[in-house]
């Protein structure tokens, strides 16, 4: 636990629980070291786990009450009248937390005003929620709570889908967030490293928008480490998180509120999220996907934009012209003009990278593991669809462009590739829009090969500069995104 303490304090901390019951200790000496010894303010906590172990957790609390310790917290169920009378007494600064979990039952603003009611009855100086969630819908009567109580509240939701509950904890005027130290990954709890560093949650305010990527699985997301420091750099008051969603539907039902000024769409949801924008850009709408939606500040009204397709195709073309440059052959003709362009991948990416091929006078060749969707794209950009199981052995002519539009090869499955080594020689140029990691195993072997290659990296630059420009109403600094992306990607 020392050792936990000095890397918290490494790390930033401005404070630490201290799980005393998740302990072993021989006497109760051990505990008075170790809190006289403390390296940061301190939470002393300890849930008895039996009856046998109440007596223990009492011990703990007051001898934390006793040694001035900053703050102690108690369950619900352990903080009797007299219980807390006795600490109220013995206590000099030390603040009383008293605790309250909420599982086996969807939460919602009556259960959960009915618990804080129970808290707040204690008389503590501090009452805290935790709260197990199913979905991150469920977060928002959390949230609720946190703008209406009238006592000092801390609230934590449970869980990958509860992250949000940290994040934007602050805004609603949350007493503390709680985030996971050194390696150790805690759902729903972020690491303090990002808390101090990318989010910087100490200059968010009440008016701070929300900004966030909608997608499922959401872990791999690197926007939150570019759009956050962008916000900071232009002096723009927002806040860009991950939303690890499951309903989409749903999702945009529940966070309608001015808060929210927009959203970044991954997987799966681009072509779900069409139909919940309140109105769609003509390319969104042609394409039949969007990555960009924007809640218009002047009527509340969701905008869907696409800001994939340009991102994907000019990436590819400034590939091909830095070449053709080089070679004295350049052109003000697009080089993707007249050559076979063969994806893979018919989801919302994949729908915006064919029809920017399209747009450019390339044959688009669709591939992809459900053949019904590739055939409905290739009618929609008047190119061929052909089952997945021909891609390896597809080869009708040199020097055609690849682009993998599928999440083969994104983390954890780095191992994968859409399309083995001894058929990429085929290929002039192979792009992946995958960019965790940032050089993927099929980039690798496709410049082994000796093909032009080109990172996802590139594409989520250019499409997240159209998205930050849509998110504020105002430039986006580019050379300094492009800087981040650079250190951090």
């Amino acid at each position: 636990m020392v050792a936990s303490m000095e890397l918290a304090k490494e790390e930033g901390a401005d404070l630490v629980e201290l799980c005393i019951g998740s302990m072993s200790f021989s006497h109760i000496s051990d505990i008075e070291q170790l809190l006289k010894h403390r390296l940061l303010p301190s939470i002393v906590s300890f849930r008895p786990s039996s009856p046998t172990n109440l007596c223990k957790c009492l011990q703990v609390l007051k001898l934390a009450i006793e040694l001035d310790i900053e703050f102690v917290e108690i369950d619900l169920e352990v903080a009797t009248e007299a219980v807390i009378n006795e600490f109220m007494i013995k206590r000099s600064n030390t603040k009383i937390i008293v605790s309250g979990h909420l599982n086996g039952e969807s939460p919602t603003t009556e259960n959960l005003g009915n618990l804080i009611i129970d808290l707040q009855s204690t008389g503590a100086d501090i009452i805290k929620l935790v709260v197990d969630v199913s979905y991150i819908t469920d977060v928002a009567p959390i949230f609720h709570m946190l703008t209406h109580c009238q006592v000092p509240l801390i609230a934590r939701a449970v869980g990958d889908r509860g992250l949000i509950s940290q994040l934007l904890g602050p805004k609603y005027g949350a007493f503390l967030v709680w985030g996971s130290i050194g390696d150790k990954f805690v759902p729903g709890l972020p690491p303090l490293a990002s808390i101090k560093q990318a989010y910087k949650l100490e200059y968010m305010n009440s008016d701070t928008k929300i900004f966030g990527v909608v997608s499922n699985p959401v872990g791999h997301s690197k926007g939150p480490l570019l759009h956050n420091p962008a916000f900071r750099h232009t002096g723009y008051n927002g806040i860009y998180v991950p939303l690890l969603v499951d309903d989409i539907e749903e999702f945009f039902r529940v966070y309608s509120c001015d808060d929210f000024g927009g959203f970044s769409v991954g997987i799966p949801h681009k072509e779900a999220a069409l139909r919940f924008c309140d109105e769609v850009h003509p390319l969104a709408q042609s394409i039949g996907a969007v990555n960009t939606i924007v809640r218009r500040p002047t009527d509340g009204k969701l905008v869907g934009y696409n800001t994939d397709c340009e991102a994907c195709i000019t990436a590819i073309e400034d590939a091909f012209r830095g070449r053709y440059v080089a070679s004295g052959q350049a052109s003000h003709v697009s080089p993707i003009a007249g050559k076979l362009f063969v994806l893979v991948g018919a989801g919302g990416a994949g729908r915006a990278i064919a029809f920017g091929a399209k747009s450019r006078g390339a044959r688009v060749v669709i591939f992809n593991r459900r053949f019904e969707r590739a055939k409905a794209l290739a009618k929609a950009v008047s190119g061929e669809a052909l089952p997945y199981e021909y891609l390896e052995e597809f080869c009708p002519e040199k020097g055609m462009i690849l682009a993998n539009a599928s999440a083969v090869g994104m983390e954890p499955n780095e191992d994968q590739t859409p399309v083995p080594k001894v058929s990429l020689k085929s290929y002039e140029l192979v792009f992946d829009a995958v960019y965790t990691p940032r050089n993927t195993r099929l980039l690798q072997e496709a410049a082994e090969v000796g093909a032009v290659v080109v990172s996802g990296v590139e594409m989520f630059n250019r499409q997240a500069l159209g998205q930050f420009k849509l998110f504020t109403g105002g430039l986006a600094p580019e050379d300094f995104m492009r800087k981040i992306i650079l250190e951090q990607f």
